[in-house]
């Protein structure tokens, strides 16, 4: 469907453009993937170059993102992640009224690394136990995520987690009715193919690396977990609880 601009004195095409596919986005008649720019340029009548100052204008809005190689997409609303003490990202997403799940995606027992010993304070080669898993929300998958458990205290574990899809439960289930963050670093760094493939983004295009330990009321560690979000899709928030 073409659609006819109207140039008053002084407004350039692309910003009539860009006013046109900005309210589609907001009243959510423009979702997923835009036209490419040939498509936008045969709709409106006007050259490529104008089209793309219109998708340029709209990125620095934060109303799309532009992947290389896969095209050009309206930004989804973010997700406020807040890095409490004893809170998990379940929690964020149950306080934005969001649906969480977990897709655990496999399970082994391996040797622990040096990185991974010191974590939580086990002897580097010690046995620990892996769960491979993806975060959910509302149906989508936001995170993709690494945790690691010390063995033996947590044999059993992963029948417990399987069933009850959050290591909250599974934790009260080994008797652990608390715990707290001891350590969370937060970097970004560029996915590996299958984390890109996960999150449905670029490989090219920056994750939120989250490291997070936590401990139980001894201050024994009983958790190491990575959690790879998308960049553009979730927002830290740390707060003075959670330093």
């Amino acid at each position: 469907m073409n659609t006819r601009l109207n140039r008053p004195a002084g407004t350039p095409l692309w910003l009539q453009i860009d006013a046109t596919l900005s309210q589609e986005i907001l009243s959510r008649t423009l979702t997923g993937r835009l036209p490419n720019e040939q498509a936008l340029a045969e709709r409106f009548g006007v050259n490529r170059h104008t089209v793309r100052q219109a998708i340029q204008n709209l990125q620095n809005k934060g109303l799309v993102r532009i992947e290389r190689g896969r095209g050009t997409f309206v930004q989804e609303e973010i997700i406020a992640y807040r890095l409490g003490k004893s809170s998990r990202f379940s929690h964020s997403l149950s306080a934005q009224h969001l649906v969480s799940d977990v897709d655990i995606q496999s399970c082994h027992f391996e040797p622990a690394t040096a990185t991974v010993a010191e974590l939580l304070q086990v002897d580097t080669g010690s046995q620990v136990l892996r769960v491979e898993s993806l975060d959910l929300a509302d149906g989508k998958v936001v995170s993709v995520c690494t945790q690691y458990f010390p063995l033996p205290r947590f044999d059993g574990f992963i029948d417990i987690y399987r069933n009850s899809k959050s290591t909250s439960e599974a934790f009260a289930s080994k008797g652990i009715t608390s715990f707290q963050r001891v350590l969370s670093r937060i970097s970004a760094r560029l996915p590996r193919p299958e984390v890109a493939a996960a999150l449905q983004q670029g490989k090219q295009q920056p994750i939120l690396y989250v490291e997070s330990v936590y401990a139980d009321p001894a201050g024994q560690p009983i958790e190491y977990g990575i959690t790879r979000f998308g960049g553009d899709t979730v927002q830290v928030e740390v707060t003075p609880d959670s330093l």
